[in-house]
């Protein structure tokens, strides 16, 4: 949800937020069901049209709403889309576990060889990052677009647990960007949960 927040802030679009899943529930009521199958969030409705899939809708309200971040040369496009789709199926499988282990588990629960192989899986990521902002402001060069949303939502969920940071200068000034920018005002900086 954090990452649907942050665009639709980014694009100025106002919203309505209702919280669902965990301790909200709802997610299997029939109502739900409805708007989504698989019974997860988020899901967005924009005037009668429904999405499910965080990157997905980051990316309509980009396309839809604009304000600058949905690049228009394909080129970029596709190299926002990239980034996305690998933030999605690499960087958050791999930091998963720890999260999981370390946010919504109770220490007794927690399987510490788990959390390390996350950490061990997610560290290479990280210096991947880190070399990749060496000479960009933001993930495509000099302009916030939609990739750094997703990304944006990764890193704080990683540095938000009670780990041992690696020293990544370039990661983390990007990131401290992000922390200035006002639409990610309750998203990046809320605690994890």
């Amino acid at each position: 949800m954090r990452k649907v927040v942050w665009a639709a802030q980014e694009v100025g679009v106002p919203f309505e937020r209702i919280d669902a899943g965990g301790a909200y529930g709802l997610v299997t009521t029939p109502e739900f069901t409805h708007l989504n199958p698989n019974q997860l969030i988020p899901v967005l409705d924009d005037a009668g049209y429904r999405l499910w899939e965080s990157n997905v809708m980051v990316r309509y309200l980009a396309a839809k709403y604009g304000n600058g971040i949905y690049p228009d040369a394909l080129p970029e496009r596709f190299d926002a889309e990239r980034w996305m789709d690998w933030q999605q199926t690499t960087h958050n499988p791999a930091g998963r576990d720890a999260f999981v282990h370390l946010i919504r588990k109770q220490p007794p629960e927690r399987n510490e060889a788990a959390i390390a192989a996350s950490v061990a899986a997610t560290e290479p990521l990280l210096r991947l990052l880190d070399a990749h902002l060496a000479g960009s402001k933001f993930m495509l060069h000099d302009r916030f677009t939609m990739a750094d949303i997703p990304i944006g939502c990764e890193i704080h969920r990683w540095w938000g647990l009670p780990l041992k940071r690696l020293a990544l200068p370039h990661l983390e000034r990007w990131y401290g960007g992000l922390l200035q920018r006002p639409a990610a005002r309750g998203v990046l900086d809320l605690a994890l949960s």
